[in-house]
């Protein structure tokens, strides 16, 4: 979920820290350890916060380089309308009996791990402290900012029926009573979901080598659906910035039937347009200024259609934690997620980038589905409109939770459900403590955080924390694992500075 055409450090504070974190437990850095190894020999990620490796020569006092981006405007033509999907799909063969075995491996072997290069014979004189002293470059970047036009191009996807006009009227939406704040007793980092190292070996198995965030819903009984944003494959580089070239696209869908995930998130296999090649489940242009990319926000299933949340994002922003968005819209699919389609009128336009309902998690319960939205970006407050599960998919039938009201046609006017600042929302209903839960970044914390209540627009509770940005550099998301409960929270959290997906397990009491 980032701009690929943007500098890594662009990026690494776009998905990181957004203000200075108020100080934490573990403020100071964790010890020194090795990365962490699969249990195929294979080096992965530790996304915590750690001292340097002793071993390692001390970082340059300064950068070989600096380069100030230049931007250069570049007419670019964009064919409209937008182009049929391409739903190519395969059924891919059982992974190997032994897991170590690379499926495909005339499509993607285990590469050896790099030696380190020495240093050149004629190195620069040290400045005293054992980093050889150099005077950085200063470059000049050019980077084009393309201008869309827009120009005639083939016949597109056929014309959608638009579904009729439906006006509920306004209902009483009191406050529930308020429930005790769940106090978070341990959290602890249970594994690497993705990339190299990882004990799915998502790289050698489906070209999955960088990604992030990794929305759960329970697809039928017994499976969940794991979908992940901008996606890289082989040529990717940890903590560099993605390029075209890079096997980018924007979503990928995986499936897990793993109970037990104490040891970890297993993911059985991945929707496949080719051998060993996870498929773009929703197409984006990938055009700056227009739509660079489509990234899923939330997924739930009514019956046998899948469906997901997502958002059209026109370009992602230098400012760190914003981006501007096109629209928040609805794709469903009813061959269980292998291929989706857009519905072109379940959407909410970013008008002015007014929009409110940008970022959505919805969650179906009882006869509704509930929609929790937030503004373009990392720094909006949460709203909610709820809407019957037949309707889902008109937008006229959306009420909005306004002051005690569910109100219609008042998607500016929803008051938010918390106090604060809401990035990436995920929430889930437990069927057991009858009781919602909700999981977010807050920002200006610099924490993802959790709450409860006893109704989707409230009482929430105060915010909890789970996850500070000061042991977890660059730590955002915080996405809920369908199958947690009231007292063992599973979540997964991506970290722009490994750009790969991690499942946490909390132990919460959140007895009355």
């Amino acid at each position: 979920m980032r701009d690929p055409r943007l500098p890594a450090l662009s990026g690494a504070l776009i998905a990181g820290l957004l203000t200075v974190p108020v100080p934490a437990a573990h403020a100071a850095p964790f010890p020194w350890a090795p990365a962490p190894v699969n249990s195929c020999g294979e080096v992965g990620f530790d996304p915590l916060n750690r001292e340097r490796d002793p071993t390692e020569p001390p970082l340059p006092e300064l950068p070989e380089r600096i380069d100030i981006p230049v931007p250069i405007p570049q007419l670019t033509p964009v064919p409209v309308p937008d182009p049929p999907p391409d739903n190519t799909r395969i059924d891919p063969a059982p992974l190997p009996a032994d897991p170590c075995r690379t499926p495909c491996p005339d499509v993607r072997d285990n590469p050896k791990t790099p030696e380190p290069s020495p240093l050149p014979e004629d190195a620069p004189p040290s400045s005293g402290s054992g980093v050889p002293f150099r005077i950085p470059r200063v470059e000049l970047k050019p980077e084009i900012e393309p201008i869309p036009i827009p120009v005639p191009g083939g016949p597109g996807v056929e014309p959608q029926p638009a579904p009729p006009p439906v006006i509920h009227p306004a209902e009483p939406g009191p406050l529930a009573a308020p429930v005790h704040e769940p106090r978070v007793t341990s959290v602890e980092l249970v594994g690497q979901v993705t990339g190299h190292g990882s004990e799915n070996r998502t790289d050698l198995r489906w070209q999955v080598d960088g990604t992030d965030l990794g929305l759960m819903w329970e697809t039928r009984p017994g499976e969940v659906a794991v979908v992940f944003g901008d996606t890289f494959g082989k040529g990717w580089q940890s903590g560099g910035a993605g390029l075209d070239d890079e096997d980018w696209r924007s979503n990928v869908l995986a499936y897990s039937t793993d109970r037990d995930l104490t040891d970890g998130l297993t993911l059985d296999t991945m929707v496949q347009d080719s051998r060993c090649h996870a498929a773009e489940i929703l197409g984006s242009r990938k055009i700056r200024n227009w739509e660079t990319t489509t990234i899923p926000t939330s997924g739930f299933a009514l019956g046998d259609r899948q469906y997901l949340s997502y958002m059209s994002v026109r370009r992602w922003s230098r400012i760190p934690g914003l981006w501007t968005s096109n629209y928040g819209g609805i794709a469903y699919s009813d061959d269980r997620g292998r291929t989706w389609t857009k519905d072109q009128y379940a959407k909410w336009d970013n008008i002015f980038g007014t929009g409110r309902f940008q970022v959505a998690a919805m969650v179906p319960q009882g006869d509704y589905v509930y929609m929790f939205g937030t503004p373009n970006g990392r720094l909006g407050m949460i709203g909610l409109a709820r809407v019957p599960k037949a309707e889902v998919l008109n937008t006229s039938a959306y009420q909005y939770w306004v002051n005690g009201t569910w109100a219609p046609a008042a998607e500016n006017a929803a008051t938010p459900v918390v106090p604060g600042m809401a990035g990436e929302v995920s929430v889930r209903y437990d069927e057991a403590g009858a009781r919602w839960q909700m999981v977010y970044l807050d920002a200006t914390r610099g924490t993802i955080v959790t709450r409860n209540a006893a109704a989707p627009q409230g009482n929430w509770t105060e915010a909890a924390q789970l996850v500070s940005t000061v042991d977890y550099p660059t730590a955002y998301g915080g996405f809920i694992h369908p199958w947690s409960t009231g007292q063992d929270l599973y979540f997964t959290v991506s970290t722009w500075r490994n750009y790969n997906v991690y499942l946490m397990h909390a132990r919460l009491d959140s007895a009355n």
